[in-house]
């Protein structure tokens, strides 16, 4: 009862990369940078275990982004004329790679960070890709025509190579395969429309546990500032959530803890697993183990106690590495707290 897991990213250690950044750019190269990943990942799956946590990541170190670290192995994509775009409904702008040819993977994407995860641990492993509409959100098109229509066959060019890097993963021995969509929380309409479809082509045969993370972003502060635009009641999840509980993906994973997301959003993901925010990635402040179990009973009214798991709100990866440590101790002390009082 109430297992545990991070969304997906955890902060860069400073002989790897900047740190409190999200794009942040890298200390080594060549075969110096791929050990320093490899270290890395090591260490955060050990911080992970030592913290209690129940589902294992690699807390995405050999990406320097959640999605360009996909992207990067995919052909007709040109990287060397970046181009600066709005992205998240212009909410800020980003350094962003142009599509410009066919989509195609070069190869394998992950499969040296997962076999690494997967090698040196025992417990469940949980894989985070972006999802297909995250990732159009992300690039510049160039290639596939503009307008919805062009956004939409994007998209499932996009999904279709997510699903061949997702059955691959699969077959590393990953047991949980997790996409990305912030943008589901951004654009409402199409998420419910087309979105989930998309979601649904890159889990397409996929027969470990699926998942979406679905979340208000990352706590920069673009992020902080367009929360404070969203009034008392943060209702975003109300248009996707109904798509995604008649959708075949097995878990969802939503901002619950210091956000204005009303609990009862939960109710509508009937039959899911349920991934409730309990701890908060836009404050450096370690919440207690109260807090959090405190968290997962308001939860239990709208959540059987069987298909809770205790999450973070997003990932970790902009905080300082002691920070996001003691928030993966205060995350395991929490369930543990929060079984004692409902088991």
């Amino acid at each position: 009862m109430f297992s545990t897991a991070i969304a997906g990213s955890l902060p860069k250690p400073e002989w790897l990369a900047e740190t409190n950044k999200l794009w942040p750019k890298w200390h080594a190269e060549g075969d110096a940078l791929r050990q320093a990943k490899a270290d890395a990942t090591l260490l955060w799956i050990k911080a992970q275990e030592d913290a209690g946590l129940d589902v294992i990541g690699d807390g995405e170190q050999s990406r320097q982004h959640f999605v360009h670290g996909f992207l990067e192995q995919v052909e007709g994509i040109d990287f060397e004329n970046k181009v600066t775009m709005g992205i998240r409904n212009n909410r800020y702008d980003a350094q962003v790679p142009q599509v410009i040819a066919p989509l195609r993977l070069k190869g394998r994407v992950h499969a040296f960070e997962a076999q690494l995860a997967r090698a040196h641990t025992q417990k469940k492993l949980k894989f985070t890709l972006p999802g297909p509409m995250t990732i159009v959100d992300t690039v510049a098109d160039r290639f596939y025509g503009e307008g919805e229509e062009g956004r939409i066959k994007m998209a499932f060019a996009f999904a279709e190579l997510l699903n061949q890097e997702a059955l691959a993963l699969q077959a590393d021995g990953v047991d949980i395969i997790q996409f990305d969509e912030p943008a589901f929380n951004v654009y409402l309409d199409q998420a419910a429309d087309w979105g989930v479809k998309a979601l649904e082509r890159a889990a397409q045969g996929l027969t470990c546990t699926t998942a979406v993370h679905i979340c208000y972003g990352y706590g920069i502060e673009a992020n902080n500032n367009w929360k404070k635009t969203l009034g008392d009641e943060w209702r975003q999840y109300e248009k996707v959530f109904p798509a995604l509980a008649k959708s075949s993906i097995q878990q969802v994973s939503l901002e619950c803890y210091h956000s204005h997301v009303p609990p009862e959003m939960m109710a509508l993901l009937e039959g899911k697993d349920v991934m409730v925010g309990v701890i908060d990635v836009a404050s450096d402040v370690i919440e207690t183990p109260e807090q959090v179990a405190d968290t997962i009973g308001r939860a239990l009214q709208f959540v059987p106690k069987h298909r809770l798991i205790a999450c973070t709100n997003c990932g970790l990866a902009p905080m300082s590495r002691e920070v996001a440590t003691k928030k993966l101790q205060a995350l395991a002390a929490g369930a543990a707290l929060a079984r004692q009082r409902y088991a």
